[in-house]
């Protein structure tokens, strides 16, 4: 694997858990890289729905995926040139990226481009399987969760912020149907590894939870130097 002795902390964990903005926040602290791998998915998903391809033909998906023309510029996501920023974070979007993420091929072409984000003086990364699939070896692998009420709430201050209209229920019913497709597809299933740290944020603030990251890395950190 590229780079294995440049640190990696990954964050797992189901939807609307709070791993990118925890991830990204840690990044900073730490002056690493940061790869939010779910993008990537969405990139595909947003491809594919401005192609009309539907989600459930997996050999135009995963042909889409190979010739996909994304860049990171600065803070924005770009696809084929064009900021989609705030389209890929749409709820739509988000549910097609999470029915095409089950197909083993579609998951092998990405595998490398995750990958490529390993470099110095780090990286810290989110999504469902970058402990157990994409770096393996990583410095530390925490998965972060909170209840289904918990997250619906978070989601739903997210939208109504951005002025979509949205139903605390409704989001619920959508996370909870979202977490056992991702826990039961046979590609890369959304699961805790034994090496990996459980991480409950639920009544936990930004703050709290970032600090705990941090914390845990500083131990493995002073332990590996010892």
């Amino acid at each position: 694997m590229k780079n294995q002795a440049i640190p990696v902390i990954t964050l797992d964990g189901p939807s609307a858990s709070g791993k990118g903005t925890i991830a990204h926040l840690v990044a900073q602290a730490l002056g690493f890289h940061y790869l939010d791998s779910g993008v990537l998915y969405r990139l595909v998903a947003l491809a594919a729905m401005k192609h009309a391809i539907a989600a459930e033909d997996e050999p135009n998906i995963v042909a889409m995926a190979r010739c996909l023309n994304v860049s990171f510029v600065d803070a924005t996501v770009q696809l084929d040139g064009v900021d989609v920023s705030e389209a890929v974070r749409a709820e739509i979007c988000g549910e097609y990226a999470s029915r095409i993420a089950q197909y083993p091929t579609l998951r092998e072409v990405l595998l490398d481009r995750q990958r490529n984000f390993r470099e110095l003086p780090g990286l810290v990364t989110d999504g469902r399987d970058m402990g157990s699939v994409v770096f393996p070896d990583a410095t530390l692998k925490i998965y972060l969760t909170a209840d289904a009420e918990e997250r619906a709430r978070r989601r739903y201050k997210q939208l109504i912020e951005k002025g979509i209209n949205a139903n605390i229920a409704d989001l619920v019913a959508s996370l909870r149907e979202r977490d056992e497709r991702d826990s039961k597809r046979l590609a890369s299933p959304l699961q805790q590894c034994e090496d990996t740290h459980l991480l409950d944020t639920t009544g936990f603030s930004i703050d709290q939870v970032v600090n705990q990251v941090l914390s845990m890395y500083a131990d493995i950190s002073t332990t590996s130097q010892l």
